[in-house]
């Protein structure tokens, strides 16, 4: 199986300490020189990415299409779409509804940080999700339509 993730998933998943649950579900993940770059710029971060041997580090051959992309997302977005279409990945990992929104409409699987945390209590990896949707929303400043946040409670049976 082969995941790309976009930069939000994987800060988030650090600063509620559930970064783990990537590997657990999926194995290994790709992110793209840009999201590595802009992971990099948060405080601590870099250390923790650096000790992941799951967590591997690419970069996008088609540039034009990266800078094509560039002119509605930002980088870490728009390489992680056009990597997940080089490695044909099974799915992009990513949060932000304009860079959900462009790689739906090229024809990629997408997952969010929620969707991860539903994936991880099916798997048994979790007891619970909405715990951990607080924690997004208090320590990662994650936003959620308070209409998800239910649907995504009412699919866990919490």
């Amino acid at each position: 199986m082969v995941i790309v993730s976009d930069t939000s998933p994987v800060t988030s998943l650090i600063q509620i300490g559930q970064l783990e649950l990537l590997n657990a579900i999926f194995g290994q993940v790709v992110i793209p020189t840009a999201v590595y770059e802009e992971l990099c710029r948060v405080p601590g971060q870099q250390i923790v990415i650096d000790q992941q041997n799951w967590l591997f580090i690419d970069h996008a051959q088609d540039s034009k299409h990266v800078k094509t992309l560039e002119i509605d997302l930002d980088p870490g977005e728009a390489e992680a779409i056009v990597l997940a279409l080089e490695l044909k990945a099974d799915y992009l990992v990513i949060d932000e509804l304009k860079g959900r929104n462009k790689a739906e409409e090229i024809g990629l699987k997408i997952i969010g940080s929620l969707g991860v945390l539903l994936q991880a209590k099916q798997l048994g990896l979790i007891p619970a999700v909405k715990p951990l949707i607080d924690n997004l929303i208090q320590k990662a400043e994650f936003r959620v339509h308070p209409a998800l946040y239910q649907q995504v409670l009412k699919i866990a049976g919490e």
